[in-house]
């Protein structure tokens, strides 16, 4: 005669449930070790820009005479808050308008509609977003397209002969 249970003096069914528990308790902790893993960066990115603090630096961009009054050439400078490991990405660069012997105006070279770069077209005195068709006047108002505001502008000044804009982290938000 067989009492059903097998000869180590479990019953199968005992021994399944432990199983089960386990792969149970190992799929809960996987599944909240990879929930964590994901929040994390997300929870950084969240609370990152109210542990920065916001780093402004004068950068040279070049001498007054390498500026024809009526112009508007790209200058490119170091990102006012690099990473240590950026390397060329720190670089970044900026439209600068010379308007008058001592008046330069710098517009950021991000569109205000997806950030895409804006090229300065000299013949139609017009910067374009070659993305969606965005365009912006001479002064950075927007003339056409989906830009929602007009590029924003770093504040400029010369100094020692040298025309230098206020850089700050992107994006540039303050609009004169």
């Amino acid at each position: 005669m067989s009492s059903g249970v097998p000869a180590s003096g479990r019953s199968e069914g005992a021994e399944e449930i432990r199983r089960r528990d386990f792969l149970t308790r190992l799929c809960l902790g996987l599944s909240l070790f990879a929930g964590l893993i994901v929040a994390v960066p997300f929870v950084g990115f969240l609370i990152a820009p109210l542990l920065e603090r916001v780093v402004q630096v004068w950068r040279p961009v070049g001498s007054v005479d390498q500026f024809a009054v009526g112009t508007t050439s790209k200058v490119s400078f170091v990102d006012s808050s690099p990473l240590p490991w950026a390397g060329v990405v720190a670089r970044t660069a900026a439209w600068l308008r010379r308007d008058g012997p001592a008046q330069f105006v710098a517009f950021s070279v991000n569109c205000t509609h997806l950030g895409c770069p804006v090229r300065w077209l000299q013949d139609a005195e017009l910067f374009l977003c070659p993305c969606h068709g965005g365009v912006y006047y001479k002064d950075g108002t927007v003339a056409a397209g989906p830009p929602p505001k007009p590029l924003p502008r770093y504040p400029v000044r010369v100094r020692n002969g040298q025309v230098e804009i206020l850089t700050s982290p992107l994006p540039v938000t303050t609009v004169r």
